[in-house]
């Protein structure tokens, strides 16, 4: 991933919030099949290699459980907030019009060479620990135990597990850190004036504009 120094995000605690918050995970994989690619939910721990490990399950049926068999390394693409950033939000744009639009947005980049787990007590483990992560901030959450046990053990028959112990990983915050201060304010103004759905940019300008690292 190209890094420029002032967008980079070293901090191993930082980036796996960003996995925790943003799970659906583009994994990556070239193969005797060749380039593959599949949006899929993951987990990350803390354990598993001095980065950490992520895990997830596939369908049975997606071809792609098979090519991680066949692959030293694996690569998988995780995306936060992102947005568009126009020059007319930069106040210096009006002084000399030395701008350019630019894209904003919050990454982080996890290889390692994955292993196929097929294990039923693992799968259980696993759409256990994803159901309650996304299942506990609601009002009335839902458990995997709440479907009948028959119905469970034949899903759970259909899935292959994936474990990926993290070799590498890189983080990327591209938020108006190269801008002058007038400028990211403005780039923050102006994403609180643009739409809700810009808001998480918005506190994310604000945020690093005000913090040095």
């Amino acid at each position: 991933m190209y890094q420029p120094q002032h967008f980079r995000e070293d901090r191993l605690a930082v980036q796996h919030a960003l996995i925790r918050e943003h799970a659906l995970g583009l994994l990556i994989t070239a193969g005797p099949g060749g380039l593959q690619a599949n949006h899929i939910p993951f987990l990350v721990d803390a354990d598993g290699s001095p980065h950490g490990k992520v895990r997830a399950h596939l369908a049975r049926a997606n071809p792609q459980w098979r090519e991680l068999s066949a692959v030293d390394e694996c690569l998988v693409v995780f995306q936060g907030p992102q947005q568009y950033i126009s020059p007319s939000l930069y106040p210096t744009k009006h002084e000399h019009g030395k701008a350019v639009p630019t894209w904003n947005y919050i990454t982080v980049h996890a290889w390692g060479r994955p292993q196929v787990i097929d294990d039923v007590t693992w799968l259980r483990r696993q759409v256990d620990d994803l159901t309650s992560h996304k299942e506990s901030a609601l009002p009335a959450p839902w458990a995997v135990s709440d479907a009948p046990a028959p119905y469970v053990a034949a899903q759970l028959r259909g899935i292959v597990g994936i474990e990926i112990p993290i070799a590498r990983i890189e983080g990327k915050w591209k938020v108006s850190q190269n801008r002058p201060a007038i400028d990211k304010a403005g780039v923050v103004k102006g994403l609180r004036g643009s739409g809700s759905d810009a808001e998480p940019m918005a506190a994310l300008v604000e945020e690093r504009g005000k913090a040095a690292y």
